[in-house]
Parts: C-alpha cells; structure tokens; sequence
C-alpha cells in the first residue's frame, strides 16, 4: 500500500482465515524492512501500519533497543465453554 503502510491476511492452520495476528504482523514489518520492501521509520515512537480484516496494528521496531511494539485494539470476539477430561 505503501512505505508505512501494509496490508495482511490470516491463515492458520487447522482454523482457517482469523482476523488478526500479532504475531506474525511483527513478523511481517520486520522482514519487510530486513528485505529492503520498505524503509525503516525513523525515529523512536514511529510507527508500521498493517491493515488486517479485524482491524489496524501498528508496529514499531525500536533502533535503541532492538526490541519491537505492536499497539492496536482488542475486541472481545466470541465465548464458549471447553469440555476438559
């Protein structure tokens, strides 16, 4: 979409297409900046838009530590109860 914004679908296995991950939607940036497809954001607090069918995350991946941040929503999606033996 373009150099700060990315757009992602889901497929896990055994469930199918989900609405989000975390996850891999780190992964994603990451390896987009490692693979030279986008630039890294400069400055510490600047952001990765990815757009997922459940919504937007925002990714930063911070120079002065080598760490990386994802903020975004949580929505509570679904309830059940689980049989456990």
């Amino acid at each position: 979409m373009s150099d700060n914004h990315l757009k992602m679908k889901v497929w896990e296995r055994g469930a199918g297409p989900t609405l989000a991950c975390g996850t891999g939607t780190c992964a994603l940036v990451v390896a987009a900046i490692r693979a030279g497809k986008i630039p890294r954001p400069e400055g510490e607090g600047s952001t990765v838009r990815v757009t997922l069918p459940g919504g937007d995350l925002f990714i930063e991946w911070r120079e002065s530590n080598n760490k990386v941040y994802m903020t975004g929503p949580a929505n509570f999606s679904f309830n059940g109860i689980a049989a456990l033996k």
